[in-house]
């Protein structure tokens, strides 16, 4: 609270207020206007200091036109805002939606029984496994990544089964918790949140099994918490060299449509999705592709959950079983639009899109962090992800920056989900940029650009560099 003023102090206050206005516009006629750059800041707080102290002392009437001119531009002033335009929702999902997506969902409802609708649910299934690169099954939920884990579960482990659960994140331990809450015994194997999987251990791990209790290695390939990328396929050959039958299954959800998964090349016998990152649908959809070992398995359950079991989903007497109820109707629709964009652009070409963004990412890092605690939190560029980058900067500026970006630019960074818990001061000493599904260089380097930006304004102590390190990755891989 300002202290009182005079009616007097209070007018001349309201004639400094005035005269700052004036001279602002004088010196925004100027030809130098990197010297009227400079000078505007100055002069706005000037004004609004002068008009606090003459509204303090009742010297503003707003029946005044001058007056009223007067609060119109302190409430401008106090309103501008960088962050106006269209935000980027840089999180590492739900990711960004296509206009061509949300122009799909945006129609009427349609019929259930016959139709359009009903035609078109066996081509998402072919489309799907496409993404997938496998020519088993496909079954679609109506649920989210947790659901997933849960319906890949139903299948095939019952109470008092084993799984293995090599962990390298957040996400890992969440699978093996889900596995416990159906009564299996998870059995895991923890690698830390800035280290992949070793083969060797998990390999080790299945040779000690010799009764081959172990049902199932439960294996994410990207932990969307730290950003970790696992080698899925030197899993299936530390089965095979251990002689194990356990199934490989594995969690895609934020890497599929992004890094590159072959699911039959790799001898992965299960592998779950959702449709909220690459595959740039809104959440809500979730996919299990499974194949006949796996599907062999089911068969030898006691008992599957009526809801979860994928059997009647992958090849429905009538329609509805394919969603077990009522389709989600315009999710459908929206995966329809997403998928023909995954076709026209090619899996392969979005495998090598992804691929130079998240390097053009990791090089205005490594610019930026170079000589100080900024840097990423995987080391090893094979373990990195390119669908999410999680960054640790070892204060607590990583909060400021993330408030900073959203705020003052647009720019939406996602917190650093399982790297502290949530009332450690270390909480804030991290966070995670998404680079999934519908990106380009542009948003890429709007993005780096927005960071760099707010690095300045917190005070996160870094290099320069960043943005001519990222854009010279992008210009020597703008192909075609």
């Amino acid at each position: 609270m300002l202290p009182g003023l005079s009616r007097q102090k209070g007018m001349r206050a309201k004639a400094t207020a005035s005269g700052v206005v004036w001279r602002a516009s004088q010196q925004a006629e100027k030809t130098d206007r990197g010297s009227a750059a400079k000078e505007v800041p100055v002069q706005l707080c000037l004004f609004a200091i002068a008009f606090a102290q003459a509204r303090q002392a009742s010297a503003i009437d707003l029946a005044n036109p001058q007056d009223y001119l007067l609060q119109n531009v302190v409430l401008m002033v106090v309103n501008m805002s960088l962050s106006n335009g269209r935000h980027y929702l840089a999180i590492p999902g739900p990711s960004v939606m296509p206009d061509r997506v949300l122009q799909a969902m945006h129609t009427a409802a349609p019929n259930i029984y016959h139709g359009d609708l009903v035609d078109m649910v066996p081509g998402l299934l072919t489309d799907l496994k496409k993404v997938a690169r496998t020519d088993a099954h496909a079954a679609i939920y109506i649920c989210n990544g947790h659901g997933v884990w849960e319906a890949s579960l139903a299948n095939v482990v019952g109470p008092g089964d084993k799984v293995l659960v090599p962990v390298t994140g957040a996400f890992g331990h969440g699978w093996a918790e889900m596995a416990h809450k159906l009564g299996a015994e998870p059995i895991t194997i923890d690698f830390g949140k800035r280290n992949a999987i070793d083969p060797t251990q998990v390999a080790e791990a299945l040779r000690a099994d010799e009764a081959h209790e172990i049902k199932a290695v439960l294996a994410v390939f990207v932990d969307t918490s730290t950003s970790v990328r696992n080698d899925i396929q030197a899993l299936r050959v530390a089965l095979n060299e251990a002689d194990h039958p356990a199934l490989l299954m594995s969690d895609c959800i934020a890497s599929m449509g992004c890094d590159r998964f072959e699911m039959d090349a790799w001898g992965v016998d299960v592998a779950i999705t959702g449709s909220q990152k690459g595959l740039m649908t809104p959440p809500g959809l979730g996919f299990v592709f499974f194949n006949d070992k796996a599907d062999r398995v089911r068969g030898q359950m006691e008992r599957v959950s009526g809801y979860w079991d994928w059997r009647p989903r992958i090849d429905p007497d009538i329609f509805y079983q394919y969603f077990c109820g009522t389709a989600p109707t315009h999710h459908l629709y929206g995966l329809r639009a997403a998928l023909d964009m995954i076709g026209e652009e090619g899996i392969e070409n979005i495998w090598a899109r992804h691929e130079v963004l998240a390097n053009a990412i990791w090089a205005a890092f490594d610019a930026w962090g170079e000589g100080h605690d900024l840097q990423l939190n995987v080391e090893d560029i094979d373990a990195r992800s390119r669908a999410v980058t999680s960054v640790r900067v070892g204060t607590s500026k990583a909060t400021d920056l993330r408030q900073w970006c959203e705020e003052k630019a647009g720019v939406t960074l996602g917190i650093g989900l399982g790297m502290a818990a949530p009332e450690a001061p270390e909480w804030h000493h991290f966070f995670r940029l998404g680079h999934m599904g519908h990106v380009n260089a542009h948003m890429v380097l709007g993005a780096l650009a927005s960071i760099q930006a707010g690095m300045k304004a917190v005070g996160l102590p870094h290099n320069s560099g960043g943005l001519e390190a990222a854009t010279q990755v992008i210009a020597n891989n703008a192909i075609g």
